[in-house]
């Protein structure tokens, strides 16, 4: 399946999250109210400058982000809500894949990234919710 297509159940390719997801994760990092540089996307995500910029495209075009022309780039309220939840389904499938079946972390976290962008939203939702009523310790 390819990344820049969405996959069944996901508004937004599988690229798309990923961009969303760093950009949540930027703004979380450094509690970025005024939003985050697209060049530490780039950095964190080890892709260009330009990739990033036809990223924002397409999310400021979903509704996900805003950005002021050269400016930081902000979640929009649908954009966070929709980054939380991917940022949630990977940090869950990564601490299962560690922690419970004893994975190395760098496998787990590469392989939770392929995990949370194939299943639909209502299956990750209720294996996540599975996972946490059985107390599983979710990391940051």
């Amino acid at each position: 399946m390819a990344r820049n297509e969405p996959q069944e159940g996901h508004q937004l390719s599988m690229a798309s999250e990923d961009y969303l997801e760093s950009i949540y994760r930027l703004m979380g990092k450094d509690d970025a109210g005024d939003g985050v540089r697209s060049v530490d996307v780039a950095d964190q995500l080890g892709v260009s400058k330009a990739s990033v910029n036809k990223a924002l495209s397409t999310l400021k075009d979903a509704g996900m982000v805003e950005q002021t022309r050269y400016g930081r780039v902000r979640l929009t309220q649908k954009g966070s809500s929709y980054a939380a939840r991917v940022w949630r389904s990977h940090r869950t499938l990564r601490s299962f894949l560690v922690n419970d079946l004893g994975v190395d972390y760098e496998t787990a976290d590469d392989e939770a990234c392929l995990m949370e962008h194939y299943l639909s939203e209502d299956t990750m939702d209720r294996w996540c919710d599975y996972l946490e009523r059985q107390g599983l310790k979710v990391d940051e």
